[in-house]
């Protein structure tokens, strides 16, 4: 499997407030650990804990109030900074947004050609490789509104993929596709992943989705979200879906519901005496 050299994340003391002369909300507190390059990291807990925070301040959309984000050693958040998205940190949403009027091919090819990253011809090449490891080949010339949420979602992967970022930044990307789609996604994004090697930070509610992709899942305490535990998924790569029924799988799950669970119930009481004032 291929290992990337840079996509280093390192994440120092961060503190996300809300409205800090509002409403001031503090969303996460004191948050540090790191991304090690080319590896595959899950964030999980319960809704509120700041999961989509860290992916926003990571990728340049929010400001952070305290502590900083480097990024290979190259400071890319900290409050004294602005906001600095960078093509080397890119999303793929929970919603995507392909060009409905270009093809698939046309799609993956346009960011590179228009940025000035590669001509045509070699956009063109590196598009219809990475589209045939996502299963695609075939479907270049087809228009987004003639193929399946399913593979909509692939091309979004590989439109992201193909301007080369250090890391691929996932938002719940699966979230709204039924489970028999959402099992393909997976078989296809751990194909992409063993080739590119690139760092992943993947956001997700499944738990056992965090299980069977990531290296290691960081489980978030409930508002404010700081790191609960670490969960080190020492199940071999390449994967595949037998490896859901193995002893081992089903530890590492039960170990995430466990404690994704006993945070739920800390945010549901505090939600009920919240309430009750």
């Amino acid at each position: 499997m291929k290992r990337a050299s840079e996509g280093h994340v390192s994440i120092d003391n961060i503190t996300k407030i809300y409205d800090p002369l509002g409403a001031n909300v503090l969303a996460v507190d004191k948050c540090s650990f790191e991304i090690n390059p080319g590896e595959f990291m899950a964030i999980v807990g319960p809704s509120g804990c700041g999961k989509t925070t860290f992916l926003n301040v990571l990728a340049g959309f929010e400001s952070v109030t305290r502590g900083e984000i480097c990024v290979d050693g190259e400071c890319v958040a900290a409050p004294d900074k602005g906001l600095r998205p960078g093509p080397d940190r890119v999303v793929v949403f929970q919603m995507g947004a392909l060009f409905p009027w270009k093809t698939v091919l046309e799609n993956v090819c346009f960011g590179p050609v228009m940025q000035g990253t590669m001509g045509k011809k070699e956009a063109v090449g590196k598009g219809e490789e990475l589209l045939r490891i996502a299963g695609l080949e075939g479907f270049e010339n087809e228009y987004p509104m003639n193929i399946s949420s399913g593979m909509q979602r692939r091309v979004e992967i590989v439109r992201a993929l193909i301007n080369e970022p250090k890391i691929l930044l996932m938002d719940e990307p699966f979230r709204a596709l039924d489970a028999m789609t959402k099992s393909v996604m997976h078989k296809y994004l751990l194909d992409l992943f063993d080739v590119i090697g690139k760092t992943i930070l993947f956001i997700t509610h499944d738990l056992d989705e965090s299980i069977y992709l990531a290296d290691r899942v960081l489980v978030m305490t409930t508002r404010p979200g700081t790191v609960k535990k670490w969960i080190d998924v020492d199940i071999p790569r390449p994967r595949d879906i037998g490896v859901k029924v193995s002893d081992r799988f089903l530890e590492l799950r039960q170990e995430a519901i466990d404690a994704v669970h006993e945070e739920a119930l800390k945010a549901f009481e505090r939600g009920e005496r919240e309430l009750a004032r």
